[in-house]
């Protein structure tokens, strides 16, 4: 579904919101916010971003997340620095009580998210994940027939998402973005983790994984640029993802094979296919009849940018009181753990079983 912007009636009054970060993703943030009546901003920032400053003028800026918070008491933060330094702002947010809506990955590794599990839960800030597909009308759409078991029984699932890195951000060298730094978090299998927790949300938990993964392309960059994800569902489903940084054209696109029918799904336009199956499962005949297919597209003049909307306005009410997290820090944590048994898998040549997963 598609949230509208309708204003907001409950608990109304002025809100603060620090962001931390201004590169594609914060300017982003920034913007919506604006859009969205909310222009009480302070803005976090190493001004390392490449962007143009114009559209920050006469917004108050900090360098220190510390005397931020002291200064301003801001009632949200929205961190979207890059991954390696997630939890440097995140922590102290949720010690300091606001509410945060921490962006994908929650972090680069597992150290100290107890910390920041700890602090909310203290403080009771809540933690809001930034996985804008959770907000996809269509992807949602397929969630709800797999819920309805219009489909049957999930058999295999495969989700394929190639980008081309060095024209994501044209405006500068790709060499230097977080998505192509060790040392910030980046990686295909981090930057591009939406399908672990898209299929998570859709399907339940992954059991155990197999990944292949490596640098095998002439960008210049220190990280993985391809991995192949073979996926073990508790439910018994199996299936994977394919992920990398140098496909062109780019797609992203997501095939769900069940015994009552198969779910495709194009980014590239929102249509999701339901090839409805008319005959029975198992069933055998020289002339079968053709599945009945159901398509459903997103609203006329549907965009990107509208998840981040939805998702933004979402957190608006999750600071207002009046709504809780879709995607949760536990939601959050437990995608990472996935990225990061992928690469554990590779480095180590075997199946990794998922710690947390719920049976």
């Amino acid at each position: 579904m598609v949230l509208t912007l309708v204003p907001l009636c409950a608990k109304e009054g002025s809100m603060k919101f620090l962001i931390a970060g201004l590169g594609s993703i914060g300017r982003r943030h920034f913007r919506n916010l604006i859009a969205l009546g909310e222009k009480d901003i302070v803005l976090l920032r190493t001004r390392r971003a490449t962007l143009p400053d114009e559209e920050l003028a006469g917004y108050p800026v900090e360098t220190d997340i510390h005397k931020a918070l002291k200064k301003h008491s801001p009632d949200a933060v929205i961190v979207a620095n890059p991954t390696a330094l997630h939890l440097d702002v995140a922590v102290p947010a949720a010690q300091a009580g606001c509410h945060i809506l921490l962006e994908k990955p929650v972090s680069d590794s597992l150290d100290r998210l107890d910390v920041l599990e700890n602090a909310a839960q203290k403080s009771e800030s809540k933690v809001l994940v930034g996985f804008q597909f959770r907000y996809h009308p269509t992807l949602n759409k397929a969630r709800k027939l797999i819920q309805e078991n219009a489909i049957g029984k999930i058999l295999t699932v495969h989700a394929h998402w190639g980008e081309y890195l060095p024209q994501w951000h044209p405006w500068e060298d790709y060499r230097q973005s977080y998505a192509a730094r060790a040392d910030l978090g980046g990686g295909v299998i981090r930057t591009l983790t939406h399908p672990l927790d898209y299929l998570r949300f859709m399907l339940g938990e992954v059991e155990s994984l197999y990944s292949i993964n490596g640098h095998i392309s002439p960008l210049e960059i220190d990280v993985e640029d391809i991995a192949e994800i073979g996926l073990k569902f508790s439910s018994g489903a199996v299936g994977g993802i394919h992920l990398n940084y140098f496909q062109r054209p780019p797609v992203h696109r997501l095939e769900i094979v069940g015994t009552g029918g198969t779910l495709r799904w194009d980014n590239a336009d929102g249509t999701l296919h339901f090839y409805k199956m008319a005959a029975p499962f198992g069933s055998f005949s020289e002339e079968p009849p053709a599945p009945v297919v159901e398509m459903y597209a997103p609203p006329q003049g549907f965009e990107r940018n509208q998840l981040f909307v939805a998702q933004t306005r979402h957190f608006i009410e999750i600071v207002r009181g009046v709504s809780e997290p879709r995607c949760t820090l536990e939601d959050g944590i437990q995608a990472l753990r996935l990225a990061l048994a992928a690469k554990e898998s590779a480095a180590l040549g075997r199946v990794v079983a998922i710690s947390g997963a719920k049976k």
